[in-house]
């Protein structure tokens, strides 16, 4: 079959998608359902893939929908332990004596705080704390949402310790048995050194498009969640905006160069939390003015979802110390760590290949694909084991852990519907070769076929084959196994650089995590926000076209800058960057200020 028919069929699933969840404003539960149908048929009538492997997939699809419901449950239930405590009161009014400016909590929240997280455990956890810790602070829900979806871009590739580098492109590379001996060429007789290099070219690349994260995360909550809708609000930070970017990225960008993948979204996390709180304090460029959500009287009906505070909740105050309010997120945050530091190597006893640790059905009805789930690795057994613990430390009765439990059985069930049918129409999506057909699984024929048709401009492309890995898959380290090896060949194919192209798709599937759909489900679940994802998806699709095409542009100035210093992705860039400096003068111009 032709290349670009091959591709365009592909497609047909992720357009399904668009169409259904994103253009007709359809719910997930309803959109979902149908994209599975079609990647189903799909893979059954043109793939020619046996029944057996179709249902093999559906059903690892379900086992890693259960293990997503589950991490939902613990972080709502922990959510709704300290809501029952009050020190979810507490924690609002920390924010209001460092600042009640809803723009500088969502920069230390969702972009340093959720950096954090996302270094330490990745795989959605950010969402999973960050989201429903603003909906706690008074956020809209859909706002807190967009705001958590947007932050998952710059730290994701080192997300959960390097996985998406250290077993994404590992894996992926290291399926060419030729690999070891270009790294090799290259002046890298370990594979490890190999890794690092291509990993300090992510965190240059992710370091320079991740400057205007924050003040984009403020710009869009002010333009679609605020009273006068207008990116105006939120581009009037600016300054703090990229001072908060710089305090993140400048230890980021050394921590990747210097200590290797594992530790750069954590450290720069962390560093940037303790320096742009103690500048907040301080009023180091600080705004003049106070920006605030509307009445929740002027709020639209799909801002909120099932676990919004009521006025009489954000009115409330707690006598509980601040440290007791936020001594839950900071021992989830510890275990977190403890649990994922090769040091102490404690994966190897949580991830033990015994059936007491590691819940496994392989080769499901006799298919190559096998399905594991293990509870004590899981982030949701520490939100739920931390929940536990809360009940003690915060001193909940029976009656108020109940009433939480409850709770967080009630938000759960609805959101489960879409997880059902998102995660096995992925693994349909994933699991495609094989087939009496002999094309390639559907993610590499897709990619395939745009690579055919770009060219020499495929440094541009290649940001957006990641991020489409990512969108499908749900996960930047899934779309560097799938991706990898073929963006590699792809850079050899048109003479540049080719571990700039690999870097590009670790940095392309990244930004997918943006827009991501079950990561969107997973995200509104948290808030209580089900049925609203497609909504969620068209405030987050400019963030990603800017961190996509940014990156894109960025990759390809710096394959060809030794033959061409002016190139087309130097002027993109440059486009870019005079184009937000310029909204940010005009922004700032028409308020009298700067």
């Amino acid at each position: 079959m032709n290349t670009g028919i091959l591709a365009l069929l592909a497609f047909l699933p992720i357009i399904s998608v668009a169409v259904f969840l994103v253009g007709l404003r359809w719910p997930a539960s309803r959109a979902m359902p149908i994209a599975y149908l079609v990647a189903v048929g799909l893979a059954y009538l043109v793939w020619q893939i046996s029944g057996a492997q179709i249902l093999a997939a559906t059903v690892n699809g379900l086992i890693v929908a259960g293990t997503l419901i589950y991490i939902i449950f613990g972080a709502i239930l922990l959510l709704n332990t300290l809501q029952q405590s009050g020190a979810i009161l507490r924690i609002r009014q920390g924010f209001s004596d460092i600042t009640p400016d809803r723009r500088i909590q969502v920069i230390i929240i969702a972009w340093l705080f959720g950096s954090f997280i996302e270094g330490s455990a990745g795989f959605g956890t950010p969402a999973a704390v960050a989201v429903p810790l603003m909906v706690g602070l008074g956020f809209p829900a859909m706002a807190a949402v967009v705001a958590g979806m947007i932050i998952q871009s710059t730290p994701v590739s080192f997300g959960a310790m390097g996985t998406p580098i250290l077993v994404g492109i590992n894996t992926g590379l290291s399926a060419d048995p030729e690999m070891a001996a270009y790294a090799l060429s290259r002046g890298y007789p370990e594979w490890d050194m190999f890794l690092e290099y291509i990993a300090t070219k992510v965190a240059i690349i992710h370091a320079l498009a991740g400057t205007f994260i924050p003040l984009l995360v403020t710009g869009i909550m002010t333009r679609f969640f605020g009273a006068s809708r207008s990116f105006t609000d939120g581009f009037r930070i600016w300054k703090f905006a990229l001072f908060a970017a710089f305090a993140m990225t400048i230890p980021y960008l050394m921590v990747a160069t210097f200590l290797g993948p594992e530790f750069p979204s954590m450290f720069g996390g962390l560093i940037g939390l303790a320096i742009v709180i103690t500048a907040a304090r301080s009023g180091f460029l600080m705004p003049s003015d106070t920006w605030d959500f509307a009445e929740r009287s002027q709020w639209e009906e799909e801002w909120t979802g099932s676990i919004q505070p009521t006025a009489a909740d954000l009115e409330a105050t707690s006598d509980m110390s601040l440290f007791r309010a936020w001594s839950p997120y900071l021992i989830v945050a510890a275990l977190l760590v403890l649990t994922r530091l090769p040091a102490l190597d404690l994966e190897s006893l949580l991830r033990a290949a015994n059936p007491f640790v590691t819940w496994s059905w392989p080769q499901i009805f006799g298919s190559t694909i096998s399905a594991s789930f293990q509870p004590l690795w899981s982030p949701g057994t520490i939100f739920i084991l931390v929940s536990l613990i809360t009940i003690g430390i915060q001193g909940l009765s029976a009656k108020q852990y109940r009433s939480a439990l409850n709770s967080s059985f009630k938000t759960l069930i609805p959101a489960s519907t879409a997880l059902v049918f998102t995660v096995p129409m992925v693994q349909v999506f994933i699991n495609s070769s094989g087939g009496a057909a002999g094309f390639e699984q559907m993610p590499l024929a897709l990619a395939e076929g745009v690579a055919n048709l770009a060219g020499s401009a495929w440094p541009f492309f290649a940001t957006f084959i990641g991020g489409l890995g990512a969108f499908v898959a749900g996960s930047n380290t899934v779309s560097n196994m799938m991706f990898s090896l073929f963006q590699f060949g792809v850079g050899e194919r048109i003479s540049v650089d080719p571990t700039w192209i690999v870097a590009l798709q670790a940095v392309g599937g990244a930004s997918g995590n943006i827009i991501c759909v079950h990561n969107v489900v997973a995200a509104s679940a948290v808030a209580g926000l089900v049925g609203k994802e497609g909504a969620v998806i068209r405030k987050t699709l400019l963030p990603f076209c800017y961190y996509a095409s940014m990156t894109g542009a960025l990759g390809y100035m710096f394959v060809n800058f030794a033959t061409a210093p002016i190139n087309i992705g130097t002027l993109v860039v440059a486009g870019i960057t005079a184009g937000l400096i310029y909204t940010i003068y005009i922004c700032n111009r028409s308020l009298g200020t700067s």
